[in-house]
Protein backbone atom coordinates (compact mmCIF):
# COMPACT_ATOMS: atom_id res chain seq x y z
CA UNK A 1 0.00 0.00 0.00
CA UNK A 2 2.87 2.31 0.88
CA UNK A 3 4.47 1.66 -2.53
CA UNK A 4 1.14 2.27 -4.28
CA UNK A 5 0.70 5.50 -2.36
CA UNK A 6 4.14 6.68 -3.41
CA UNK A 7 3.35 5.93 -7.06
CA UNK A 8 0.04 7.75 -6.76
CA UNK A 9 1.70 10.79 -5.19
CA UNK A 10 4.35 10.86 -7.95
CA UNK A 11 1.70 10.68 -10.65
CA UNK A 12 -0.25 13.49 -8.95
CA UNK A 13 2.87 15.65 -8.71
CA UNK A 14 3.64 15.10 -12.41
CA UNK A 15 0.07 15.92 -13.42
CA UNK A 16 0.10 19.04 -11.27
CA UNK A 17 3.45 20.11 -12.72
CA UNK A 18 2.15 19.82 -16.24
CA UNK A 19 -1.07 21.58 -15.30
CA UNK A 20 0.74 24.44 -13.63
CA UNK A 21 3.13 24.70 -16.58
CA UNK A 22 0.21 24.88 -18.98
CA UNK A 23 -1.54 27.41 -16.76
CA UNK A 24 1.58 29.57 -16.61
CA UNK A 25 1.80 29.58 -20.39
CA UNK A 26 -1.87 30.41 -20.68
CA UNK A 27 -1.46 33.31 -18.23
CA UNK A 28 1.31 34.91 -20.31
CA UNK A 29 0.58 36.61 -23.62
CA UNK A 30 3.53 36.41 -26.00
CA UNK A 31 3.94 39.06 -28.69
CA UNK A 32 6.63 38.61 -31.32
CA UNK A 33 8.77 41.54 -32.50
CA UNK A 34 10.32 40.72 -35.89
CA UNK A 35 12.85 43.54 -36.37
CA UNK A 36 16.02 44.42 -38.36
CA UNK A 37 18.38 44.84 -35.41
CA UNK A 38 21.38 44.30 -37.71
CA UNK A 39 21.94 44.53 -41.46
CA UNK A 40 21.35 47.51 -43.73
CA UNK A 41 18.88 49.46 -41.56
CA UNK A 42 19.69 48.77 -37.89
CA UNK A 43 18.31 52.15 -36.79
CA UNK A 44 14.90 50.91 -37.93
CA UNK A 45 15.30 47.89 -35.69
CA UNK A 46 16.42 50.04 -32.79
CA UNK A 47 13.35 52.29 -33.03
CA UNK A 48 11.14 49.20 -33.25
CA UNK A 49 12.68 47.66 -30.15
CA UNK A 50 12.63 50.84 -28.08
CA UNK A 51 8.97 51.63 -28.85
CA UNK A 52 7.85 48.06 -28.13
CA UNK A 53 9.76 48.05 -24.84
CA UNK A 54 8.19 51.35 -23.81
CA UNK A 55 4.76 49.87 -24.47
CA UNK A 56 5.65 46.85 -22.34
CA UNK A 57 6.72 49.17 -19.50
CA UNK A 58 3.20 50.60 -19.51
CA UNK A 59 1.64 47.14 -19.39
CA UNK A 60 3.84 46.09 -16.48
CA UNK A 61 3.10 49.32 -14.63
CA UNK A 62 -0.60 48.49 -14.95
CA UNK A 63 -0.04 45.07 -13.43
CA UNK A 64 -0.53 43.27 -16.73
CA UNK A 65 -2.84 43.43 -19.73
CA UNK A 66 -6.51 43.36 -18.79
CA UNK A 67 -8.51 41.07 -21.08
CA UNK A 68 -12.06 40.40 -20.01
CA UNK A 69 -12.05 39.86 -16.27
CA UNK A 70 -8.40 38.80 -16.04
CA UNK A 71 -4.98 40.38 -16.18
CA UNK A 72 -2.20 38.68 -18.11
CA UNK A 73 1.56 39.04 -17.99
CA UNK A 74 3.02 39.98 -21.39
CA UNK A 75 6.31 38.78 -22.84
CA UNK A 76 7.97 40.27 -25.92
CA UNK A 77 9.75 37.71 -28.11
CA UNK A 78 12.29 39.98 -29.82
CA UNK A 79 14.17 38.49 -32.80
CA UNK A 80 16.61 39.95 -35.35
CA UNK A 81 15.67 39.46 -39.01
CA UNK A 82 19.02 40.94 -40.12
CA UNK A 83 17.21 43.06 -42.75
CA UNK A 84 16.96 39.91 -44.89
CA UNK A 85 13.84 38.32 -46.37
CA UNK A 86 14.95 34.76 -45.60
CA UNK A 87 15.77 35.66 -41.99
CA UNK A 88 12.40 37.38 -41.54
CA UNK A 89 10.71 34.17 -42.70
CA UNK A 90 12.75 32.04 -40.29
CA UNK A 91 11.99 34.39 -37.41
CA UNK A 92 8.26 34.40 -38.21
CA UNK A 93 8.15 30.61 -38.42
CA UNK A 94 9.99 30.19 -35.12
CA UNK A 95 7.83 32.73 -33.30
CA UNK A 96 4.59 31.12 -34.44
CA UNK A 97 5.43 27.41 -34.28
CA UNK A 98 7.92 27.27 -31.40
CA UNK A 99 7.49 30.37 -29.23
CA UNK A 100 3.70 30.37 -29.44
CA UNK A 101 3.20 34.09 -29.97
CA UNK A 102 -0.40 35.32 -30.06
CA UNK A 103 0.48 38.16 -32.45
CA UNK A 104 3.59 39.24 -34.37
CA UNK A 105 4.55 42.90 -34.86
CA UNK A 106 6.88 43.52 -37.81
CA UNK A 107 8.77 43.16 -40.01
CA UNK A 108 9.00 46.81 -40.94
CA UNK A 109 10.46 47.03 -44.47
CA UNK A 110 8.37 45.57 -47.30
CA UNK A 111 11.26 43.40 -48.47
CA UNK A 112 10.91 41.40 -45.23
CA UNK A 113 7.25 42.06 -44.46
CA UNK A 114 5.92 40.54 -47.68
CA UNK A 115 7.47 37.06 -47.27
CA UNK A 116 6.98 37.03 -43.49
CA UNK A 117 3.33 37.98 -44.01
CA UNK A 118 2.90 34.87 -46.11
CA UNK A 119 4.10 32.74 -43.20
CA UNK A 120 1.84 34.50 -40.69
CA UNK A 121 -1.19 34.12 -42.92
CA UNK A 122 -0.48 30.44 -43.61
CA UNK A 123 -0.33 29.77 -39.86
CA UNK A 124 -3.41 31.93 -39.25
CA UNK A 125 -1.56 34.24 -36.89
CA UNK A 126 -2.10 38.00 -36.84
CA UNK A 127 0.88 40.02 -38.07
CA UNK A 128 0.94 43.81 -37.91
CA UNK A 129 3.61 45.56 -39.97
CA UNK A 130 4.00 49.12 -38.71
CA UNK A 131 5.92 50.53 -41.71
CA UNK A 132 5.47 48.38 -44.84
CA UNK A 133 3.55 50.42 -47.41
CA UNK A 134 3.73 47.91 -50.29
CA UNK A 135 0.23 46.52 -51.11
CA UNK A 136 1.54 42.94 -51.38
CA UNK A 137 2.23 42.77 -47.64
CA UNK A 138 -1.51 42.45 -46.90
CA UNK A 139 -3.02 41.56 -50.29
CA UNK A 140 -5.07 38.36 -50.06
CA UNK A 141 -3.92 37.85 -46.47
CA UNK A 142 -6.73 38.23 -43.90
CA UNK A 143 -4.31 37.77 -40.98
CA UNK A 144 -1.89 40.53 -42.01
CA UNK A 145 -2.46 44.19 -41.05
CA UNK A 146 -0.49 47.42 -41.20
CA UNK A 147 -0.34 50.66 -39.19
CA UNK A 148 0.57 52.87 -42.15
CA UNK A 149 -0.88 54.07 -45.44
CA UNK A 150 -0.17 52.29 -48.74
CA UNK A 151 2.07 53.16 -51.67
CA UNK A 152 -0.84 53.39 -54.15
CA UNK A 153 -1.93 56.31 -51.93
CA UNK A 154 1.58 57.66 -51.19
CA UNK A 155 2.70 57.75 -54.85
CA UNK A 156 -0.10 60.10 -55.96
CA UNK A 157 0.30 62.16 -52.76
CA UNK A 158 3.92 62.95 -53.70
CA UNK A 159 3.12 63.52 -57.38
CA UNK A 160 0.28 65.92 -56.54
CA UNK A 161 2.33 67.72 -53.92
CA UNK A 162 5.25 68.39 -56.28
CA UNK A 163 2.91 69.50 -59.06
CA UNK A 164 1.05 71.97 -56.86
CA UNK A 165 3.98 73.13 -54.72
CA UNK A 166 6.50 73.75 -57.52
CA UNK A 167 4.35 73.80 -60.69
CA UNK A 168 6.77 71.32 -62.28
CA UNK A 169 5.88 69.10 -65.24
CA UNK A 170 9.08 67.04 -65.73
CA UNK A 171 10.28 64.60 -63.09
CA UNK A 172 13.07 62.08 -62.62
CA UNK A 173 13.05 58.97 -60.44
CA UNK A 174 15.98 57.06 -58.92
CA UNK A 175 15.21 53.82 -57.07
CA UNK A 176 16.51 50.41 -55.97
CA UNK A 177 15.12 47.88 -58.46
CA UNK A 178 15.99 44.94 -56.16
CA UNK A 179 13.89 46.10 -53.18
CA UNK A 180 10.09 45.77 -53.03
CA UNK A 181 9.36 49.08 -51.33
CA UNK A 182 11.24 51.57 -53.54
CA UNK A 183 10.49 49.62 -56.72
CA UNK A 184 6.75 49.59 -56.01
CA UNK A 185 6.58 53.21 -54.90
CA UNK A 186 8.60 54.38 -57.90
CA UNK A 187 6.05 52.68 -60.17
CA UNK A 188 3.07 54.24 -58.36
CA UNK A 189 4.69 57.69 -58.51
CA UNK A 190 5.45 57.36 -62.24
CA UNK A 191 1.88 56.30 -63.00
CA UNK A 192 0.44 59.20 -60.98
CA UNK A 193 2.86 61.75 -62.45
CA UNK A 194 2.14 60.72 -66.03
CA UNK A 195 -1.57 60.81 -65.23
CA UNK A 196 -1.11 64.47 -64.34
CA UNK A 197 1.40 65.55 -67.00
CA UNK A 198 1.16 63.03 -69.80
CA UNK A 199 3.19 60.09 -71.06
CA UNK A 200 6.92 60.80 -71.12
CA UNK A 201 6.74 63.47 -68.41
CA UNK A 202 8.94 61.24 -66.23
CA UNK A 203 11.96 62.14 -68.31
CA UNK A 204 14.42 59.90 -66.45
CA UNK A 205 13.60 56.64 -64.70
CA UNK A 206 16.87 55.32 -63.32
CA UNK A 207 17.54 52.31 -61.09
CA UNK A 208 20.34 50.68 -59.13
CA UNK A 209 20.79 47.55 -57.01
CA UNK A 210 20.86 47.18 -53.22
CA UNK A 211 24.25 48.02 -51.67
CA UNK A 212 25.34 50.17 -54.63
CA UNK A 213 27.13 53.29 -53.41
CA UNK A 214 28.09 55.10 -56.63
CA UNK A 215 25.13 56.74 -58.37
CA UNK A 216 27.09 59.12 -60.61
CA UNK A 217 26.08 57.42 -63.86
CA UNK A 218 22.35 57.51 -63.06
CA UNK A 219 22.53 61.06 -61.68
CA UNK A 220 24.37 62.33 -64.74
CA UNK A 221 21.58 60.98 -66.95
CA UNK A 222 19.00 62.62 -64.68
CA UNK A 223 20.80 65.98 -64.79
CA UNK A 224 20.99 65.84 -68.60
CA UNK A 225 17.33 64.78 -68.94
CA UNK A 226 15.87 68.22 -68.26
CA UNK A 227 14.09 67.00 -65.11
CA UNK A 228 12.91 69.74 -62.76
CA UNK A 229 12.71 67.52 -59.67
CA UNK A 230 14.16 64.21 -58.48
CA UNK A 231 12.02 61.72 -56.54
CA UNK A 232 13.98 59.01 -54.73
CA UNK A 233 12.06 56.66 -52.38
CA UNK A 234 15.14 55.21 -50.64
CA UNK A 235 16.17 54.32 -47.08
CA UNK A 236 18.23 56.67 -44.91
CA UNK A 237 21.54 54.92 -45.59
CA UNK A 238 21.16 55.58 -49.33
CA UNK A 239 19.50 59.01 -49.19
CA UNK A 240 22.64 60.78 -47.98
CA UNK A 241 24.79 59.26 -50.73
CA UNK A 242 22.28 60.10 -53.48
CA UNK A 243 21.65 63.68 -52.36
CA UNK A 244 25.30 64.50 -51.71
CA UNK A 245 26.46 62.99 -55.01
CA UNK A 246 23.72 64.84 -56.89
CA UNK A 247 24.88 68.15 -55.44
CA UNK A 248 28.51 67.33 -56.20
CA UNK A 249 27.54 66.78 -59.84
CA UNK A 250 25.82 70.17 -59.98
CA UNK A 251 22.17 69.34 -59.29
CA UNK A 252 20.52 72.38 -57.67
CA UNK A 253 16.86 71.48 -58.09
CA UNK A 254 14.52 69.94 -55.46
CA UNK A 255 14.95 66.36 -54.31
CA UNK A 256 11.83 64.83 -52.79
CA UNK A 257 11.58 61.62 -50.78
CA UNK A 258 9.09 59.26 -49.20
CA UNK A 259 8.39 57.85 -45.75
CA UNK A 260 11.64 55.84 -45.84
CA UNK A 261 13.41 59.18 -45.28
CA UNK A 262 11.83 59.45 -41.83
CA UNK A 263 14.72 57.94 -39.85
CA UNK A 264 16.62 59.96 -37.29
CA UNK A 265 19.74 58.95 -39.23
CA UNK A 266 18.73 60.73 -42.44
CA UNK A 267 19.84 64.21 -41.38
CA UNK A 268 22.74 62.84 -39.35
CA UNK A 269 24.20 61.22 -42.47
CA UNK A 270 23.05 63.76 -45.04
CA UNK A 271 23.70 66.99 -43.13
CA UNK A 272 23.01 70.34 -44.76
CA UNK A 273 22.60 68.70 -48.16
CA UNK A 274 19.14 67.58 -47.04
CA UNK A 275 18.05 70.90 -45.53
CA UNK A 276 14.96 72.24 -47.29
CA UNK A 277 14.00 68.86 -48.76
CA UNK A 278 10.45 67.52 -48.57
CA UNK A 279 9.21 63.98 -48.09
CA UNK A 280 5.91 62.21 -47.46
CA UNK A 281 5.62 60.39 -44.17
CA UNK A 282 3.43 59.40 -41.23
CA UNK A 283 4.00 62.08 -38.60
CA UNK A 284 6.02 65.21 -37.91
CA UNK A 285 7.89 65.35 -34.62
CA UNK A 286 8.57 69.10 -34.57
CA UNK A 287 5.61 70.97 -33.11
CA UNK A 288 3.75 67.81 -32.05
CA UNK A 289 1.09 68.08 -29.35
CA UNK A 290 -0.93 65.83 -27.03
CA UNK A 291 -0.20 62.10 -26.95
CA UNK A 292 2.28 62.43 -29.82
CA UNK A 293 4.36 64.99 -27.91
CA UNK A 294 4.18 62.87 -24.74
CA UNK A 295 5.57 59.88 -26.63
CA UNK A 296 8.32 61.96 -28.23
CA UNK A 297 9.35 63.54 -24.92
CA UNK A 298 9.44 60.21 -23.13
CA UNK A 299 11.37 58.50 -25.92
CA UNK A 300 13.88 61.35 -26.19
CA UNK A 301 14.45 61.45 -22.43
CA UNK A 302 15.04 57.71 -22.38
CA UNK A 303 17.08 57.24 -25.55
CA UNK A 304 18.61 60.63 -26.28
CA UNK A 305 17.09 61.42 -29.68
CA UNK A 306 13.75 62.23 -31.33
CA UNK A 307 11.90 59.06 -32.38
CA UNK A 308 11.49 58.53 -36.11
CA UNK A 309 8.31 57.45 -37.88
CA UNK A 310 9.22 53.77 -37.44
CA UNK A 311 9.23 54.14 -33.66
CA UNK A 312 5.97 56.11 -33.71
CA UNK A 313 4.29 53.57 -36.01
CA UNK A 314 5.53 50.71 -33.84
CA UNK A 315 4.00 52.42 -30.81
CA UNK A 316 0.70 52.65 -32.66
CA UNK A 317 1.00 49.03 -33.81
CA UNK A 318 1.49 47.86 -30.23
CA UNK A 319 -1.58 49.82 -29.12
CA UNK A 320 -3.60 48.38 -32.01
CA UNK A 321 -2.58 44.89 -30.92
CA UNK A 322 -3.50 45.73 -27.34
CA UNK A 323 -6.95 46.97 -28.36
CA UNK A 324 -7.59 43.93 -30.55
CA UNK A 325 -6.63 41.52 -27.76
CA UNK A 326 -8.80 43.38 -25.27
CA UNK A 327 -11.69 43.60 -27.73
CA UNK A 328 -11.86 39.79 -27.84
CA UNK A 329 -13.49 40.03 -24.43
CA UNK A 330 -11.35 37.23 -23.03
CA UNK A 331 -8.80 34.57 -23.94
CA UNK A 332 -9.77 30.90 -24.12
CA UNK A 333 -6.31 29.44 -23.60
CA UNK A 334 -6.59 27.74 -26.98
CA UNK A 335 -3.95 29.56 -29.05
CA UNK A 336 -5.62 28.72 -32.37
CA UNK A 337 -8.98 30.11 -31.25
CA UNK A 338 -7.42 33.16 -29.59
CA UNK A 339 -5.42 34.03 -32.73
CA UNK A 340 -8.63 33.87 -34.76
CA UNK A 341 -10.50 36.03 -32.24
CA UNK A 342 -7.73 38.64 -32.31
CA UNK A 343 -7.87 38.72 -36.12
CA UNK A 344 -11.63 39.32 -36.04
CA UNK A 345 -11.26 42.06 -33.43
CA UNK A 346 -8.43 43.76 -35.33
CA UNK A 347 -10.44 43.94 -38.56
CA UNK A 348 -13.24 45.76 -36.73
CA UNK A 349 -11.22 48.57 -35.14
CA UNK A 350 -12.69 51.97 -35.99
CA UNK A 351 -11.39 55.51 -35.46
CA UNK A 352 -8.31 54.38 -33.55
CA UNK A 353 -6.56 57.50 -32.23
CA UNK A 354 -2.90 56.82 -32.93
CA UNK A 355 0.00 59.22 -32.50
CA UNK A 356 0.54 58.95 -36.27
CA UNK A 357 -3.10 59.71 -37.01
CA UNK A 358 -6.56 58.18 -36.89
CA UNK A 359 -7.05 54.70 -38.35
CA UNK A 360 -10.10 52.70 -39.36
CA UNK A 361 -10.14 49.11 -40.60
CA UNK A 362 -13.06 47.98 -42.72
CA UNK A 363 -12.67 44.22 -42.57
CA UNK A 364 -9.25 44.14 -44.23
CA UNK A 365 -5.69 44.81 -43.16
CA UNK A 366 -5.23 48.29 -44.63
CA UNK A 367 -6.30 51.29 -42.55
CA UNK A 368 -7.88 54.42 -43.95
CA UNK A 369 -5.32 57.02 -42.94
CA UNK A 370 -3.83 60.42 -43.85
CA UNK A 371 -0.28 61.19 -44.97
CA UNK A 372 1.93 64.08 -43.88
CA UNK A 373 4.30 66.17 -45.98
CA UNK A 374 7.38 67.10 -43.96
CA UNK A 375 10.07 69.68 -44.67
CA UNK A 376 13.58 69.30 -43.28
CA UNK A 377 14.34 72.66 -41.65
CA UNK A 378 17.68 74.48 -41.56
CA UNK A 379 17.97 73.15 -38.02
CA UNK A 380 17.68 69.60 -39.32
CA UNK A 381 14.19 69.07 -37.86
CA UNK A 382 11.27 67.32 -39.54
CA UNK A 383 8.66 70.07 -39.61
CA UNK A 384 5.00 69.69 -40.56
CA UNK A 385 4.15 71.20 -43.95
CA UNK A 386 0.72 69.83 -44.77
CA UNK A 387 -1.60 66.86 -44.29
CA UNK A 388 -3.08 64.89 -47.18
CA UNK A 389 -6.07 62.59 -46.58
CA UNK A 390 -7.82 59.98 -48.76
Amino acid sequence: MRKGSRIGVCVLVIVMAFSLSGWARAETIKIGINAPLTGDIPKVGEGTKFAAQMWLENVKAAGGLAVGKKKYAVELVLEDNESKAESAVKVATKMITEDGVLVMVGPQASKQAIPAGGIANNYKTVMVTPWSTNPDATKGRPYVFRACFLDPFQGPVVANFISKEFKFTKAAVLYDVASDYPKGLAEFFKKAWEGLHGKGSVVAYESFTTKDTDFSSQLTKIINSGAQVLFTPQYYNEVALIVQQAHQLGWKKPIVGSDSWGSAETVKLCGKDCYGAFFSTHYAAAGATGATKAFIDRYKAKHGYVPDDVAALTWDAMLLVQQAIQDTGGLTGDLKKDRENVRTAMSRIKKFKGITGEMTFSGGGDPVKCAVIVKISDAGEFTFHKSVCP
